[in-house]
């Protein structure tokens, strides 16, 4: 495929030929948001467009705010990698990958508001002609913990909320009392497990705060409680985990 019409309208057209048919999914029901990581936007247009990468993604928006388009959005880009969210394992095949320019960690710089409010009309654009609910915009950290850590914990969610994008509450202030971490056992770890899970997180529910715990525990951080990111499950963490859960529209 070496041209498409733009599925968002005013997008720059610059095709990637790494792409597929859906896999048992006949239309996106999520959109994962990604950093590109990489030192400038053209360097990154260009892997996600060459053959060798085998990577791709829907969409990438310039710090600037313009639009390109690389994959048609009825096609299956290849931007998510081994990913997981509420059981299903093939996220390329039910998702819309929209890589954010941004240098990405180390540094991990600031997104310009530009930016964002980009990304939020573009979200809302998706989301409107595909009916994707608020919950299932998500990260690309959400739906591979440990291997992945994009947007960062920089990216600005809240303000993302508040033009109309994604599933948020205000996380519960940092404070004392009791907190799990790394080699806790027990029924309360169990339960933290098992909300994670409830909310689509990849984890095993066995009672055990291993390392796999830990590192799901520091993606909802990322994504939902910034302030501290270090996979130790405070109060401010259970906290804000559960009100999420109560705000979700089939726990309402």
């Amino acid at each position: 495929m070496t041209s498409f019409t733009a599925d968002y309208p005013g997008a720059d057209l610059v095709p990637s030929p790494n792409h597929g048919e859906r896999v048992e999914c006949s239309a996106p029901d999520t959109i994962i948001l990604h950093y590109t990581g990489m030192p400038s936007e053209e360097s990154a247009i260009a892997w996600l467009c060459t053959e060798e990468s085998q990577v791709s993604s829907h969409y990438l928006v310039r710090e600037n705010g313009s639009v390109v388009q690389m994959v048609p959005e009825s096609r299956r880009a290849w931007h998510a990698g081994k990913s997981f969210w509420a059981g299903a394992t093939d996220i390329n095949s039910r998702s819309i990958g929209i890589e954010i320019a941004n240098a990405g960690h180390p540094t991990l710089p600031d997104y310009p508001d530009g930016q964002i409010e980009a990304v939020a009309k573009l979200c809302l654009d998706c989301a409107r002609r595909w009916s994707i609910p608020p919950e299932r915009v998500l990260a690309h950290s959400d739906i591979a913990p440990v291997r992945k850590v994009d947007p960062g914990e920089h990216f600005p969610w809240a303000q993302l909320h508040e033009l109309g994008v994604g599933h948020w509450v205000e996380p519960s202030a940092i404070a004392g009392g009791r907190f799990f971490q790394r080699g806790d056992r027990g029924q309360p770890v169990e339960a933290l497990q098992s909300m994670l899970s409830l909310y689509g997180y990849n984890i095993e529910i066995n009672g055990d705060f291993d390392a796999v715990t830990e590192g799901v525990v520091k993606s909802f951080q990322l994504h939902f409680r910034q302030a501290k990111v270090d996979g130790v499950a405070d109060s401010s963490t259970i906290e804000t985990l559960h009100r999420l859960l109560a705000a979700l529209p089939h726990f309402a």
